[in-house]
């Protein structure tokens, strides 16, 4: 059985002029199951964006190899079962929210795929409950709020069915609000959809919520593994211009003070249930 999504040893560069070429990814593999959710972090200009791209054929590689579901980038002829089989959620919903409503915008995707009028309606019912928008099918979206028309956006992929999300840092544009909103949406996709998950971001606390967390830095992965392995070493993560979740920071403080609470722990609610114990 193969991976949903196979990336073996795969560099990309950039020619930003003559003479002038950057490299973006430098001999990346990974391998993302069905039904995962893995959260990909690392500091500005580590290539996390450029990877994700690479993940429904928006970018491909300058070499090595990515099959999606089987179907290898390069051929063309793929393309279409590649970007129906991952969908793509990027930083700003207004640069992906098409139609003057919520209805006819989640409509658009299903509509291009030549879907029969009954079953987008089927699609658009179906899309609009698990994002918990349905009350707002037929409102303008310039009047939600930032979480709210990501939300839509999700919706709006939702309804073409796909096997894989890749979401593109797509909460940094949110207040604190909003990205509760996406987040919980996110969970909830994974969980109960069963839709595997691919979480581009850099609020750390969001990437502990995965079930797995990759580290890049300077076009590499440099760290791959469950979240309390990964944050395990805070002095590394640190050195890698990445923060670190708050319970996390203050569970090491006060296990440094002598406090008999594990370092390990990632977040608050995990933290005052081992306080409490004490």
């Amino acid at each position: 059985m193969y991976p949903l999504i196979s990336v073996r040893d795969v560099t990309h560069s950039y020619n930003k002029g003559e003479n002038d070429e950057v490299m973006a990814l430098k001999n990346i593999s990974l391998e993302i199951s069905e039904g995962e959710f893995i959260a990909i972090v690392g500091a500005n200009g580590s290539g996390k964006s450029t990877l994700a791209k690479h993940l429904n054929a928006l970018l491909l590689p300058t070499s090595g190899s990515i099959t999606i579901a089987g179907y290898d980038v390069e051929k063309p002829d793929n393309v279409w079962e590649i970007r129906s089989t991952v969908g793509m959620v990027f930083q700003n919903p207004d640069n992906q929210i098409v139609a003057t409503t919520i209805e006819e915008d989640v409509a658009f995707g299903p509509e291009n795929l030549g879907v029969e009028p009954e079953e987008i309606n089927r699609r658009i019912d179906e899309a609009l409950q698990t994002v918990n928008m349905e009350q707002y099918r037929r409102h303008a979206p310039h009047l939600l709020s930032g979480g709210q028309k990501q939300r839509v956006a999700i919706a709006g992929v939702l309804a073409m069915r796909p096997r894989c999300i890749v979401f593109d840092e797509a909460t940094s544009m949110l207040d604190p609000g909003g990205r509760k909103e996406v987040m919980e949406t996110v969970k909830r996709l994974n969980r109960d959809e069963h839709i595997t998950i691919a979480y581009i971001t850099h609020f750390m606390d969001e990437a502990v919520q995965a079930d797995r967390v990759v580290v890049m830095e300077d076009g590499r992965i440099v760290l791959d593994g469950t979240p309390k392995e990964v944050f395990a070493d805070i002095e590394r993560i640190r050195q890698l211009g990445l923060d670190v979740p708050q319970a996390t920071d203050l569970a090491v403080r006060l296990h440094k003070r002598g406090l008999n609470v594990n370092p390990d722990v990632l977040d608050t609610k995990e933290l005052v249930n081992k306080l409490c114990q004490l």
